[in-house]
């Protein structure tokens, strides 16, 4: 008998790069990353796919690697034998799909739905297994908590988020735990919900690191066009640490944002702790994510809670080999090829399904999705401040830090065209 893992595939639609593809196909053939390709250690036993459209690869993937697609997700779990649980591990990759948006402009991708029903199965057979949720929890912060609720009461072992913390950043800076920030700030563009919330979890991956960890957010705010700029006039949000975000993305036009970006948008936040940070959607002006902080006047030069990767990369040619003050940097992506910075995302997955340990905390998600749902509010009610008292969500990062290529670029097997084609 093997002792390789049985997992389940629960996703809404299978096309080429949809998520499905660039997460349960890496399962299927194989991960390339900067060190090589490799093989997947688990084993994709069931699908099940909540609907197939004219551009479908699932149904051809599944039937070439032998692996059966079940009508519902109770006989995806059971695989077929409606006795006892058939799998070992779930994937739920509720992104993507023929779903209706709801008069706040949130894509109602069924990711509770599917949840409660592979609850219901834990519950019914009385066994949980590890869960990862690809992305944020739902579009609806009363559904994520519910979902989070429900994972706590059956013993769900939880992994969730996105893959902008796991890929390469230029300079490649990863504070310490205890970092001491007085302001930090994202940059991100595309879908102001989809998109945004990615952007969201790339400010989030700095910030949880800072001292006491994460505290929670009491209120938010949503601006879009010239008030963003009209914001930052007010001091709302900083335009020298936007200006240090930009200025480390590699691919971008020549001129000032507020000229070049022609529907811009703002995500403004409250700490429990006091810490104020922004998400800028920048659509038009960059087609990358990018992040900028600011260290507070009482963190010292060259304390070693700035990360040793800060000191040995880029900016060590500094002449005290420590962080500026103000410091920005570029989360790079591949739109093209393998996706490389999927296959760390599986990596990290596949660790977790094999431990039943999460690499960094899910709650990190969970407060991710509260931010976004707020944030929509906040736009479909005209703009307003929305305080969230009920985002007290604190939580501390990671101690040791997860798979991520260590580069500022991509290389090797990730950008080799033969390792594609094998993805």
């Amino acid at each position: 008998m093997s002792d390789r893992l049985r997992v389940a595939a629960i996703i809404t639609i299978y096309h080429p790069k949809s998520h499905a593809d660039v997460i349960v196909t890496k399962f299927l053939k194989g991960m390339s990353t900067d060190e090589g390709f490799l093989a997947p250690e688990i084993d994709i036993v069931s699908i099940y796919l909540d609907h197939v459209l004219e551009n479908d690869i699932g149904v051809g993937l599944a039937k070439d690697h032998g692996v059966p697609i079940y009508p519902s997700i109770r006989r995806a779990l059971y695989c077929g034998t409606g006795k006892e649980l058939g799998v070992d591990a779930v994937l739920l990759v509720g992104e993507h799909g023929d779903y209706p948006w709801n008069e706040r402009g949130r894509h109602m991708y069924p990711r509770r739905y599917f949840f409660e029903q592979i609850a219901g199965v834990f519950g019914e057979c009385g066994k949980a297994v590890p869960v990862f949720n690809d992305k944020h929890f739902s579009y609806d912060f009363v559904d994520a908590r519910w979902m989070w609720d429900r994972a706590a009461e059956l013993g769900i072992p939880l992994m969730a988020g996105s893959s902008l913390p796991l890929c390469w950043r230029k300079p490649w800076i990863d504070y310490d735990k205890g970092v001491e920030l007085e302001e930090a700030l994202s940059i991100g563009y595309g879908g102001i919900e989809a998109y945004g919330y990615h952007a969201l979890e790339t400010l989030q991956c700095m910030v949880e690191r800072r001292g006491g960890g994460e505290t929670g957010v009491v209120s938010v705010q949503c601006l879009e066009g010239d008030e963003v700029w009209r914001s930052r006039d007010r001091g709302e949000w900083s335009g020298e640490l936007a200006e240090a975000a930009c200025g480390a993305i590699q691919d971008k036009p020549d001129g000032p944002m507020e000229v070049l970006c022609k529907e811009p948008a703002v995500f403004l936040g409250e700490r429990a702790d006091g810490l104020r940070t922004a998400t800028l959607m920048l659509n038009g002006y960059v087609k990358d994510f990018a992040y900028a902080g600011r260290l507070a006047a009482t963190q010292k030069k060259g304390d070693p809670r700035l990360g040793n990767r800060a000191r040995q990369g880029a900016i060590a040619a500094n002449a005290d080999s420590s962080l500026p003050t103000v410091h920005g940097v570029e989360f790079f992506l591949q739109n093209e090829g393998p996706f490389a910075h999927f296959s760390y995302l599986c990596r990290n997955v596949q660790r977790f399904l094999q431990t039943g340990v999460a690499p960094y905390s899910p709650a990190r998600t969970l407060l991710a999705t509260g931010i976004i749902d707020a944030m929509m509010i906040s736009r479909y009610e005209g703009h307003r401040v929305v305080d969230t008292p009920y985002l007290d969500i604190a939580y501390e990062s990671y101690d040791e830090p997860p798979f991520r290529p260590e580069k500022e670029r991509p290389q090797g097997a990730s950008v080799d065209p033969a390792s594609a084609d094998r993805v």
